[in-house]
This record gives structure tokens, C-alpha cells and sequence, in this order.
């Protein structure tokens, strides 16, 4: 009995290192609303949600977004890539920590720290485009290191 679970621990171990996608996670799923996400770092997943998929409409929602950082943050940079059926159709980039751009509270966190952020977010947009399409979001440092990435698939048939 013994063997078998040591074997089996083992074959679970040697998959999990095997494995190079990390799982799609559900934010939200309302009526005309859907949203998931994948992290692409192959080296880390993180916890992201929000409270309700229809306070997204409202352009102010509550968001909790979890992570344990791989790299230190002095400067932090956002690129945005929204893409439909295989093409970027919009890019959009901004620097958020760095001098002069200390936008966020992490800003200036070290290595190992672990990041958590639980409040409100503002998109800053009118409106969540309609139909189906991916949101590719990549987060890099200072160093042009990867702090964190995700494709989010958006599924939205709300009426404006």
C-alpha cells in the first residue's frame, strides 16, 4: 500500500512539472457577460476576481487580485493587446510605477513580497467592446522581466 501511493505521489508530482499551461479561471458569468483568464507566465498563476460581472458596465468595480512577486518593482509597466480572430486590433501601453508614475501601491515592492490588492478599479472607457475576443495583459519591470501576464477572453452581448 505504501508503494503504490509513494508511486502515485511521485506520477502527480512529475505531471505537475510536465504541465506548461496554467488553468483557465472564471472571473465572471452573467447573462451577457463572460470573462476568463489564463495566466501565460509559465513559471507563475495568480488569483484575480472581481465582485459582480455587471459592476463592470458601471466603469468602477471591486477587484482582488493576488500574487506572489517573482521580481522587484521600481518600474512597472502595462501593455495591452486586444485581439480578435487572430489579429491585434488596439494597443495600448502606460507606465505605472517609475518616476513620477508611483500610480500604484506596490510600487517599490521587493522580490518574494507578496502582492495584494482588494479595491476599486476604474477602466476608463465608456464601454466594454461587444463580442468575443481575447485581452492580452503583460505587466514588466524595469529589468523588461515579466512581473506578470494574462489572456482574458471576454465575452460580452450587453446592450449600452
Amino acid at each position: 500500500m505504501k508503494t503504490s501511493s509513494v508511486l502515485l505521489l511521485i506520477l502527480v508530482l512529475l505531471y505537475i512539472n510536465d504541465s506548461t499551461e496554467w488553468p483557465t479561471h472564471t472571473v465572471c458569468k452573467e447573462d451577457n457577460l463572460e470573462i476568463y483568464y489564463k495566466s501565460c507566465d509559465p513559471k507563475q498563476d495568480f488569483a484575480f476576481s472581481i465582485d459582480r460581472c455587471s459592476d463592470i458596465a458601471t466603469h468602477t468595480f471591486n477587484v482582488k487580485a493576488s500574487a506572489v512577486l517573482r521580481h522587484s518593482i521600481k518600474e512597472l509597466y502595462v501593455k495591452l493587446d486586444m485581439i480578435m480572430n487572430g489579429r491585434t486590433i488596439l494597443t495600448y501601453s502606460e507606465t505605472l510605477c517609475g518616476p513620477g508614475h508611483s500610480k500604484l501601491i506596490f510600487c517599490g515592492m521587493k522580490k518574494g513580497e507578496h502582492l495584494h490588492y482588494e479595491g476599486p478599479v476604474t477602466l476608463g472607457i465608456k464601454e466594454i467592446p461587444q463580442g468575443d475576443y481575447t485581452l492580452s495583459a503583460k505587466l514588466t519591470n524595469q529589468d523588461h522581466v515579466t512581473v506578470a501576464c494574462a489572456d482574458f477572453t471576454v465575452k460580452n452581448y450587453l446592450d449600452y
